[in-house]
């Protein structure tokens, strides 16, 4: 629960907020093309990477997408064929999903997906995700958002391809218990002159009381690296096993080595900010009896 002042959410026993270790997600989203193994491998590489969850998208196709696109054929990894049956090939079933949460299980990772429409919010439930996410698309759709938060599971907002008013206006809308707040810029990948980081400052100074991550789509980990040292609380990045792979994110996605190095330079990061406590350290000692001239 998030009480004003504390920022801190608990998301299935691990806290998430100031004073706590930040908290990583591996987005796997769709980069699985609807494999089962690929998705296997992703979770491989964020369990050796050190990640704390690994999310999916949850779409229900009819919903999701416009019926004036559904007969658009386009190519894909599987031939050519019509928009609305694409969006179900790279569609996990309930079965795939049941074996997707045993082995995130069996490796000690958590795992949740952004749903994009209200019955897919009900197809999850089954699964007892520790938290939901609501992408950057589906800020202004209160409905869903509600939706959501009416579980009584924490919730994550992205806030890209928003104005600040509308970030506002879902914040009132769903009130601030049990709610993370995700910087983050819509373009795939973003350029950096366009990642904006110091809206974590400004998140921060304006819903004191909730967490405030970073979402990033930029090419590199430097962007994210900063997120952590002004203060984000969770940081998520696109994860792949190889960025050539079929796929409108995979540009966009960190590899498994890159993964790896991310989460590992967080640690440290984390180590370094410290305290703003002034010591003197025990290490500094000897170079002080040394060096130090007047007392």
């Amino acid at each position: 629960m998030s009480n004003p002042g504390t920022r801190t959410v608990d998301v299935g026993g691990r806290p998430i907020g100031d004073g706590h270790p930040v908290y990583i997600i591996g987005e796997i989203g769709i980069n699985h093309n609807g494999s089962l193994e690929i998705a296997k491998k992703m979770i491989d590489g964020a369990v050796f990477a050190g990640c704390d969850a690994v999310k999916f998208q949850k779409r229900t196709p009819e919903l999701c997408v416009p019926k004036d696109q559904w007969e658009i054929e386009r190519d894909t990894p599987w031939g050519r064929m019509t928009y609305i049956k694409y969006r179900h090939k790279v569609e996990f079933s309930a079965e795939e999903y049941g074996e997707i949460d045993r082995y995130c299980k069996d490796r000690g990772i958590q795992w949740t997906a952004s749903c994009w429409d209200e019955e897919a919010v009900d197809f999850m439930e089954q699964f007892n995700p520790p938290f939901y996410k609501a992408a950057s698309a589906s800020l202004t759709d209160h409905a869903l958002l509600q939706k959501k938060i009416s579980t009584g599971r924490p919730l994550m907002i992205s806030t890209g391809m928003s104005t600040q008013e509308e970030i506002d206006t879902a914040v009132e809308a769903i009130g601030t218990d049990k709610l993370m707040i995700a910087h983050s810029t819509s373009s795939y990948p973003a350029p950096t002159e366009e990642l904006n980081l110091k809206m974590i400052y400004t998140l921060r100074n304006m819903y004191p009381g909730c967490p405030i991550g970073y979402s990033g789509h930029e090419v590199g980990l430097a962007p994210t690296w900063a997120a952590v040292a002004m203060g984000a609380n969770f940081v998520e990045r696109h994860i792949t096993i190889d960025r050539a792979m079929w796929g409108s994110d995979q540009a966009a996605s960190v590899e498994v080595m890159g993964l790896h190095q991310l989460v590992r330079n967080i640690r440290d990061i984390e180590k370094a900010l410290g305290d703003g406590v002034k010591k003197v350290y025990e290490s500094e000692m000897g170079a002080r009896k040394k060096l130090r001239r007047v007392k």
